[in-house]
């Protein structure tokens, strides 16, 4: 009998555990009602800044009679456009946003990846935000497509690189008054010698400690149902489609113009927390 009875206990309190979101605690749900339909996402608790801010904004009805602005087939769907008031229908540039509003990157691949049904924050380019940091405002949901093992790494290699030439670029950049220096000087192979060296430790580098790979889990997830795995490991990950996926690829379908943007009105209509 007691057996039975510690059973059943270690039964309920992994079941509540499994439940219940990251470290036990329950996870917000939203529901975005949308004139094609209802989207039901669950808000991940271990990126808690992404997360608050998703609430917040939810609260304050910054995504009601919102726009899905832009729509790409076989990728996305992305709204939260900026707004230069609530009240107003009128967009404007997120370039025009102040820097200061974007969201530390909350990026935790390989757990969460962008998988369909995945939901994400946009950002700006690496150009202007090196710190991958998220738009205070703006997400997207994955549609994506699937890809095979070869495809899958063919990204990972592309990965690789793209590290290994961050890495050289630091490089350069301590390396830049003796490259400097030389230049004056005019010793072109010297100049030549010393990038070939760089990058050689770059890709060493990234040799002896490469970057994650896919999981076994996440290569048998973009085979089946797919998603946009070349967004992996830069863009935050922060919540997942649990309900209303039909109402995502109906969205997906919609006829787009210039800009990505759709032909006819698709908006959410209304935004709020489950309680």
């Amino acid at each position: 009998m007691k057996g039975n009875i510690l059973l059943t206990l270690l039964v309920s309190f992994f079941t509540l555990t499994a439940c219940n979101g990251q470290n036990g605690e329950p996870e917000t749900e939203v529901m975005l009602e949308t004139n094609l339909g209802d989207i039901r996402i669950k808000l991940y608790n271990d990126t808690p800044l992404h997360r608050d801010n998703f609430i917040r904004n939810v609260k304050e009805g910054r995504y009601d009679d919102c726009t899905w602005h832009r729509i790409i087939r076989s990728f996305m769907i992305q709204t939260g456009e900026q707004k230069t008031d609530i009240r107003d229908s009128a967009a404007i540039d997120t370039s025009m946003v102040d820097s200061s509003e974007w969201i530390a990157s909350e990026i935790l691949f390989p757990r969460h990846y962008h998988r369909r049904g995945a939901v994400a924050a946009a950002r700006e380019g690496d150009d202007v935000n090196p710190n991958w940091k998220s738009d205070h405002f703006q997400f997207y949901i994955v549609t994506g497509r699937t890809y095979n093992d070869d495809g899958l790494r063919e990204l990972e290699l592309a990965n690789e690189e793209k590290v290994a030439q961050r890495i050289y670029a630091r490089k350069m950049e301590q390396h830049k008054k003796e490259l400097d220096d030389m230049r004056r000087r005019r010793d072109l192979q010297g100049v030549s010698d010393l990038l070939e060296k760089l990058l050689d430790e770059s890709h060493a580098e990234v040799s002896d400690n490469p970057p994650a790979r896919y999981t076994s889990e996440q290569i048998r997830s973009y085979r089946s149902v797919g998603g946009a795995p070349w967004l992996d490991r830069e863009y935050t990950v922060f919540g997942e489609v649990v309900e209303g996926m039909k109402t995502v690829l109906a969205i997906e379908k919609v006829k787009t113009g210039e800009n990505d943007r759709p032909l006819g009105e698709v908006k959410i209509i209304r935004a709020y927390v489950i309680e």
